[in-house]
Order: C-alpha cells, then structure tokens, then sequence
C-alpha cells in the first residue's frame, strides 16, 4: 500500500512516519485521537496539519495492524 501524506526519512524524526514530512510522527497524531482528542481540536491546535493527514494516519495504522506477527516457541 502507498501512503501519500506519511513519509519516512532517516533525517527527520529518526526515520519515524511523519505526516508529510512535517516532523509531526504519525505516533503523535495517532496518540491524540487515542486519548480522546477530537479532529477539530487537533486541526484548530496544529493548523498546518489537513483533514487528509489524519485520514492516512488511521489508515496507516489498520495497515500496520494487519501485519502478520509470528510468534516463538521458547
């Protein structure tokens, strides 16, 4: 799956997802949703973000979350 707005970057944010290279992780904006923070409250406090970006953040996320996980045996 392509994701136009999450960029990763070795030289922003230590190579974590970004929103569009803004150095705002996808972790930050992801967290905010997850405590409750609604998507006028994120936009009204960081206005450089868009509508879009949380879109791709929470579909970065279920992609994230299909990932196979591979379990060992001790």
């Amino acid at each position: 799956m392509k994701f136009e707005r999450i960029t990763i970057d070795p030289n922003v944010c230590t190579g974590k997802p970004c929103i569009r290279g803004l150095r705002f992780p996808v972790s930050r904006l992801l967290g905010l949703l997850a405590s409750g923070e609604t998507r006028e409250s994120i936009l009204k406090a960081y206005p450089y973000l868009e509508p879009q970006d949380i879109d791709e953040a929470l579909l970065y996320a279920a992609y994230l979350a299909e990932e196979e996980t591979v379990e060992f045996s001790r």
